[in-house]
């Protein structure tokens, strides 16, 4: 079967200094890839290489990424654009930022969905009622008429999953989705993406640093160090039963907290 997605010994440089060394691998529609490394291992420089958001500083200099067989490296930026959104999806670490702070909820999401087809307002706001039920945001029309400051971390968060599966994307990238919410909030934001996986069968790339994550969503795990690949292929093994001497040394940093048995007071 064709993948979805397949990134092909690719190799990625800011200012012609290479940060991302010869890494390939593949995504099928309806699965979970996450990618795992320490801060500066070019986890997140892959989503934006697969999205056209490298800037001027970066390039793909070696290798291809296909999407549904297309290169979009060398693709044209308004061919690019036009898939961004309707095909591929994105999740920001900081949702809150990436949204204005000058305009609600409500109309930065109309904003997005006109950019792609003629859409009335109406039916814009029922599809992101739809969607931000489904991922727990109950008050929705509070929300769209909210600005992002008026919101919690959480609340930003899931607005950016909203936008991100307004279209119903075949491929979500996501960012660090969870890592500037507490604890009792990234358990939701996980279980939600789970959610919007098995409910229109989206394929993500989930870039994180908190293995519990990945153990949780992932089908496929990439381990990154130093923008080279240590490790690749199905969660189980890598997690659980990898050879290489940098997955065991990442999987033994994990904290693992256990309860002292004591025994009961007559």
């Amino acid at each position: 079967m064709e993948p979805l997605l397949r990134a092909e010994h690719v190799t990625i440089c800011y200012n012609g200094k290479p940060v991302v060394h010869d890494v390939s691998f593949d995504l099928q529609e309806g699965e979970i890839l996450g990618i795992v490394g320490e801060s500066g291992s070019g986890k997140s420089t892959i989503l934006r290489a697969a999205m056209g958001l490298l800037g001027h500083a970066g390039m793909v200099t070696e290798g291809d990424i296909y999407y549904k067989g297309q290169n979009v490296v060398d693709m044209p930026q308004e061919k690019l654009r036009k898939l961004l959104g309707p095909e591929m999806g994105m999740v920001f670490q900081d949702c809150k930022a990436a949204l204005c702070p000058i305009r609600t909820v409500g109309d930065q999401i109309f904003e997005s969905m006109s950019e792609h087809g003629r859409i009335s307002r109406k039916d814009c706001d029922r599809r992101a009622a739809e969607i931000m039920q489904k991922i727990g945001l109950a008050d929705v029309k509070r929300i769209m008429d909210s600005y992002p400051f008026e919101l919690s971390g959480g609340m930003n968060q899931r607005v950016g999953i909203c936008i991100a599966m307004m279209q119903h994307p075949s491929l979500l990238l996501a960012d660090e989705p969870t890592s500037a919410l507490d604890v009792t909030v990234q358990k939701q934001v996980v279980e939600e993406l789970k959610l919007m996986r098995d409910e229109y069968r989206t394929a993500m790339i989930v870039v994180t640093h908190n293995i519990g994550v990945v153990k949780v969503l992932a089908d496929q795990v990439l381990v990154l160090q130093n923008g080279k690949v240590m490790d690749y292929g199905p969660a189980e093994r890598v997690l659980k039963h990898s050879g290489n001497a940098y997955t065991k040394k990442l999987m033994d940093s994990v904290l693992c907290l256990k309860r002292e048995k004591r025994p009961l007071q007559a």
